[in-house]
């Protein structure tokens, strides 16, 4: 017969609403996935539970109080990766992350990574002279190299932050684009478009990009260039070929640091073409000054429902990979 245990945690009025979450919705979904009861009454929070269930809860709770007196908001997402980091005997590294404040948007809200491999990527940034991000759409790659490039542009690191992906249709053929060339390559740039005006403001961003310190462009536009004094940030990388990634990277001069963004899962090259992010990741692996970060679905920080699409598609694709090998002759 399993023994009963209970605890208690006092939790301050002004924290309540923000780990409770609207209708108790966080405080329901811990009782569920731990197995534990919990009553809340005059600020206070009864655990009860079998004794390694209660510790469990416990231990999260005070996770999250620390969180909240941080002044970060309280997510589903949060909830999903501090159980994640539970269940691995690792939730302390939640306040680490805490920590970690990158800037904050034009709305005052902070951006920090919010996952141990986001971390480890952000790291990577600020140590190395160029950073792949590899991983599935959802896990912050973009976003964070954006931060990253308006952060070091503030404190005048670099002079200028220069944005650039390729323009490659996505399995669409969109026919005739009005308008002149900027109108026609705008709609490809509109996701690095969409980041710098939450971070920086469209008002800071169009001055800036006036006085050509802030450039956004297609990757064609780097041929022929040295870029110094720069952070360039090389969006969607998986959809370059090698020579056009090779281009890329002996563009780069002094002074400047590199983000390559890219979901390997996610070409949009004719099939019988060989990405160059691929390519690129086999050739440069051993060079100490360039760092490589695979984010997975687990660092996936959208709604929860696209962490469990990109898992489904992971675990699709492993299975049609598997039976594929199994039906190739043997030689």
């Amino acid at each position: 017969m399993s023994s009963t245990a209970q605890t208690e945690i006092d939790i301050a009025s002004e924290h309540q609403k923000n780990i409770f979450g609207s209708c108790d919705c966080h405080l329901n979904r811990i009782e569920k996935a731990l197995r534990v009861g919990i009553i809340a009454r005059d600020g206070r929070l009864r655990i009860v539970g079998e004794p390694k269930d209660t510790d469990k809860a416990l231990r999260l709770l005070k996770q999250l109080v620390h969180m909240s007196e941080k002044g970060t908001e309280i997510t589903e997402q949060n909830i999903t990766y501090a159980m994640t980091l539970l269940e691995e005997e690792k939730e302390e590294q939640l306040s680490q992350l805490d920590e970690d404040v990158i800037i904050h948007t034009i709305s005052g809200r902070p951006v920090k990574p919010k996952t141990i491999g986001q971390k480890t990527y952000v790291e990577s940034i600020r140590s190395r002279m160029i950073t792949f991000g590899c991983g599935p759409a959802g896990t912050g790659k973009t976003y964070l190299a954006m931060a990253m490039a308006i952060r070091a542009f503030r404190s005048e690191e670099v002079g200028r932050i220069i944005l650039t992906r390729p323009a490659i249709e996505a399995g669409e053929k969109l026919g005739f684009l009005p308008g002149d060339l900027q109108s026609k390559i705008d709609p490809y740039l509109r996701p690095l478009y969409d980041a710098l005006y939450e971070i920086m403001g469209a008002e800071s961003f169009l001055k800036n990009s006036e006085k050509g310190l802030i450039e956004v462009a297609p990757l064609a536009y780097m041929r022929g260039r040295t870029l110094d004094n720069a952070f360039i940030i090389l969006d969607e990388a998986q959809n370059t070929t090698p020579a056009q990634m090779k281009m890329f990277l002996t563009r780069i001069g002094f002074g400047t640091k590199v983000v390559i963004t890219g979901d390997r899962t996610q070409k949009d090259l004719p099939a019988d073409t060989v990405s160059g992010l691929d390519v690129a990741s086999r050739v440069l692996a051993k060079i100490d000054e360039i760092g490589f970060c695979e984010l997975t679905s687990r660092d996936v920080v959208r709604h929860p429902l696209v962490q469990k699409i990109v898992k489904a598609y992971e675990n699709y694709e492993e299975r049609t990979a598997a039976q594929k090998k199994k039906r190739r002759p043997s030689s």
